[in-house]
């Protein structure tokens, strides 16, 4: 065991200062009329013709209307693939006053159009979309109308679309053509830049949507308005991103009032689009209070205010939250180990990334409410998560999910929308994404929760580990592609337009190792660099010595289902068994449901209850024991792997689990069910990720127990360790270890003993007849952190297990409810469920060591004692054999 030490003479790092924008901020001279609401769509044909919501897509429409059932219904993503191969028209009708039409400026804007749609105003052609991504922009004053306007947006089929440029693209071919059968999706995605998801994904289903995802609406403005407000602390560079009509000048002033801080500047605006920067110094007097993560600190807000005197004295505004804080990304040499550190500092300080992967929350974006976020952000933090990475085959989510992260502390990693395939470099192609790039860069670099972008996902790994078998006498052809698209373009304008983030070409990579060897590394999945994807189903996840000591985590996961009630809302009777076709059809992962199944078995008992349905529901159950134990195991491995360097491995500083949330109702890597509703993964987070935790676990013979802190301040710990019969509730011994010093961010052994030493000196104990719980107190035996366990050998091995009779009362408790439990034995794995009553428990999946135990329910809506009681099961592991 190597303590790890930071060379400060060779550091390689970039230190991130942070930009403010206030994006498509508009002064308050400017008129915007919005287009939103009611429009109507029709097909190619004219046989479908209904009212459709804008912002929204066409899946949506035709499911309001009752034209289609329910997408997520059974098997209803293949009956409706209809829909994504035929073209659909949007259309509305509109009245300007006549002082709008004579404005000098008047602007159709596009917030989001997806995808590729000819937009049409009063006959006139305006403009053509063909990304997703992209804020369009059309001048359209000279074809306004004084009485009704009439426009109309031509959406074309996108697997239409994506198939005929993959045949344009004859040269040679860009792999992968299509996603693998199990996946049930459509072809050429690369093709086409929309959320890549949408095409299929082992976890979703292929709805490749169609419609005006985001906002309509129209601008009008006489002398210029404000696109984007941009600054950099700690001396503010403020930049001022005007449309002009003509040259204009300004005394603009700039202010901060809570910083006691202002400047003034005079200004000339040449005519279109400019940008135009001064400085803004901060008062030094001044205090600033920093933006921290999640459990480091508070996120305060500043306001920036710019104010703009026009000539003929006309005043124009704008308003936006200022963020301080910095973020570095270490990558350093370690002593005792080869390759780099790789870690991120914010404010000076080396922070542990706890969390998850975010992928697209609903198939259909205009379903994603303010509600649903809310409910899975603050799931990650009360899971205790400080991080999430959104991942590079959805969607750059809205401004309201990263005003959220801002305000709640959470640290994103941010992809670029490519993931698991090669791309076209055509000029065009080229074209878009770099349009793509700038305007989602300047959106996003205000938000101070953003703390690294990166690339794409998994490519520099398809490309090292040639997953699409490119010949050897094409692979030069193909890494050249590689490098043109995310060096050339896509990193040389992020560091154009924000140096104040690190930027990553990949994930996985190695870094500045990957650099070295030409962008494309030998190994991405090295773990003395850069971060690391780990996947393994076959080997057993008890095991930790079967996980890489990786530098960092950024994926790693097991599949489980979800929750019978979540799934008997797309299903009928004939679906709930685990041979169904309903079941083969939701599973995306080729062998997902027997590997799930293999991992289990490997520790429990299979389910064997002569009833069917109880049968489905026990296997249901088991899947979510395996992943949230399997998951468990992973991320306490690495959590007390940051403090030391074995083998030449370690110093790992981040863990994020695949994946937090769900697309639909299926089988998938996520913690979180699609409508909310906690597995028993995310239960199992709140413990593994809490700030201050006990990890035991096995080597050698040997148990060891580290104490891991993210705190600032420094703990002196010992571990309790209580061992428990698998037929009694009484503990058969307990034992205490000297205090130890646990440094503030760091792991550290408190307890080591030979097993078989410990249960020598414990009655009759064996390893199959007893269990261990552990907890760490300080000096005046006050407990930090969860308590937490180590079965000592398979459930399914052990001897004494019993069926626990566990009976619930429950209470109301003000807005909320308690649960009180009884149980004759140690259960381990109990689970409590109340089917569709939306809430959440205040512990769940938990062993049981005691005769009784109290957990809270809170709902999420109305409900009752009677209502929870006659939805309320609970199942312990020795109920499903």
């Amino acid at each position: 065991m190597t303590a790890v030490s930071r060379s400060e003479s060779l550091r390689i790092y970039i230190v991130c200062f942070f930009y403010v924008i206030a994006l498509f901020g508009y002064l308050s001279s400017a008129e915007r009329i919005h287009l939103n609401g009611k429009w109507t769509v029709r097909n190619s044909n004219g046989s479908l013709l209904f009212p459709a919501e804008v912002p929204g897509c066409v899946h949506s429409a035709l499911f309001k209307q009752g034209i289609i059932q329910d997408p997520y219904y059974r098997l209803n993503d293949l009956s409706d693939r209809w829909i994504a191969l035929d073209n659909w028209t949007y259309s509305t009708t509109f009245s300007i006053s006549s002082g709008l039409r004579a404005k000098r400026g008047v602007h159709l804007v596009f917030e989001g159009v997806d995808t590729v749609a000819f937009i049409v105003l009063n006959g006139i052609p305006v403009g053509k979309t063909n990304n997703m991504f992209q804020r369009y922009d059309f001048p359209i004053k000279d074809w306004l109308k004084n009485d009704e306007n009439t426009l109309v947006v031509h959406l074309a089929s996108p697997v239409v679309y994506a198939e005929e440029r993959s045949k344009a693209h004859s040269a040679y071919r860009v792999p992968p053509e299509c996603p693998p059968e199990v996946q049930k999706g459509e072809c050429h995605v690369n093709f086409i830049r929309k959320e890549q998801s949408s095409f299929s994904w082992d976890w979703g289903p292929s709805f490749p949507t169609l419609g005006l995802w985001k906002g309509v609406h129209l601008e009008a403005f006489n002398a210029l308005r404000l696109l984007r407000l941009t600054s950099l602390p700690w001396t503010v560079e403020v930049e001022l991103h005007v449309d002009a009509v003509e040259v204009t000048k300004a005394q603009v002033t700039a202010s901060i009032p809570d910083l006691a801080t202002e400047h003034t500047t005079q200004l000339v605006f040449l005519p279109g689009q400019t940008k135009n920067a001064f400085t803004l110094y901060l008062n030094k007097s001044a205090e600033v209070k920093l933006w921290w993560p999640r459990g480091h600190g508070g996120q305060p807000a500043y306001s920036l205010s710019v104010r703009a005197a026009l000539e003929g004295s006309t005043t124009l505004s704008a308003d936006h939250p200022v963020y301080f804080r910095t973020v570095e990304l270490v990558q350093e040499p370690i002593a005792g180990s080869p390759g780099l550190s790789f870690y991120f500092q914010v404010n000076g300080k080396a922070i542990f990334l706890k969390g998850s992967n975010w992928i697209p929350a609903h198939s259909f974006q205009d379903q994603v409410t303010p509600a649903v976020l809310k409910n899975l952000l603050q799931s990650a933090v009360d899971a205790n998560m400080n991080a999430l990475r959104v991942w590079g085959g959805g969607v750059y989510e809205q401004d309201l999910f990263y005003s959220m992260c801002d305000e709640m502390g959470i640290m994103i990693w941010q992809d670029f929308m490519f993931a698991c395939a090669l791309y076209p470099t055509a000029p065009d192609f080229l074209q878009t994404v770099r349009e793509e790039v700038i305007q989602q860069v300047s959106r996003l670099k205000s938000h101070p929760s953003i703390v690294v972008w990166s690339g794409n996902n998994e490519n520099e790994a398809a490309m090292a580990t040639d997953w699409f078998s490119i010949p050897p006498s094409q692979r030069a052809l193909y890494l050249k592609d590689y490098v043109t698209l995310y060096v050339d373009n896509i990193r040389a304008l992020v560091q154009e337009e924000d140096s104040s983030r690190p930027f990553l070409v990949s994930s996985p990579t190695n870094g500045v190792e990957s650099e070295r060897e030409g962008w494309v590394a030998v190994d991405p999945y090295d773990p003395h660099y850069g971060d690391t994807h780990f996947y393994s189903y076959i080997k057993d996840c008890w095991d930790w010595t079967t996980f890489p000591r990786t530098r960092f985590a950024s994926e790693y996961g097991f599949q489980s289902w979800p929750s019978f009630a979540t799934l008997q809302q797309v299903s009928t009777a004939e679906d709930w068994s685990y041979g169904s076709r309903f079941s083969f059809h939701r599973q995306h992962h080729l062998g997902g449901n027997e590997e799930m199944l293999f991992q289990a078995g490997l520790h429990y008992h299979l389910a064997n209850s002569s009833d069917p349905l109880k049968n489905y529901k026990d296997t249901l159950y088991l899947t979510q024991v395996m992943q949230a134990q399997c998951i468990k195991t992973q991320t306490e491995f690495y959590r007390r792997s940051q403090s030391e360097i074995l083998e030449g491995k370690g110093h790992t500083m981040g863990a994020l689990y695949w994946q937090l949330n769900d697309i639909w109702q299926g089988p998938s890597w996520s913690s979180i069910e699609f409508g909310g509703k906690w597995k028993m993964l995310h239960y199992f987070a709140q413990d593994f990720f809490a700030p201050v935790l006990p990890v035991g676990f096995e080597d050698s013979g040997s148990l060891l127990i580290y104490a891991v802190s993210d705190l600032s301040n420094d703990l002196k710990l010992r571990a309790v360790i209580s061992v428990y019969s698998w037929s009694r509730l009484q503990p058969m011994c307990s034992l205490k270890s000297e205090l130890s010093l646990v440094e503030g961010g760091s792991a550290a052994v408190v307890f080591k003993q030979s097993i078989a030493a410990l249960l020598a000196g414990c009655g009759s104990c064996t390893r199959l007849t007893c269990l261990l719980s552990f907890h760490l107190e300080d000096g005046r035996g006050r407990q930090e952190g969860p308590e937490n366990h180590l079965y000592l050998s398979s459930p399914k091995d052990a001897r004494g297990i019993q069926k626990p009779n566990i009976t619930a009362q429950i209470q109301q408790r003000g807005s909320g409810f308690t649960v009180s439990l009884q149980s004759s034995s140690v259960a381990p794995f109990v689970w409590l469920d109340v089917a569709n009553i939306p809430g959440r428990f205040s512990s769940n999946g938990f062993l049981m060591l005691s005769g009784n135990r109290t957990v809270c329910f809170n709902p999420w809506g109305p409900t009752s004692v009677a209502a929870l009681s006659q939805a309320l099961t609970v199942t312990s592991l020795r109920d499903v054999y």
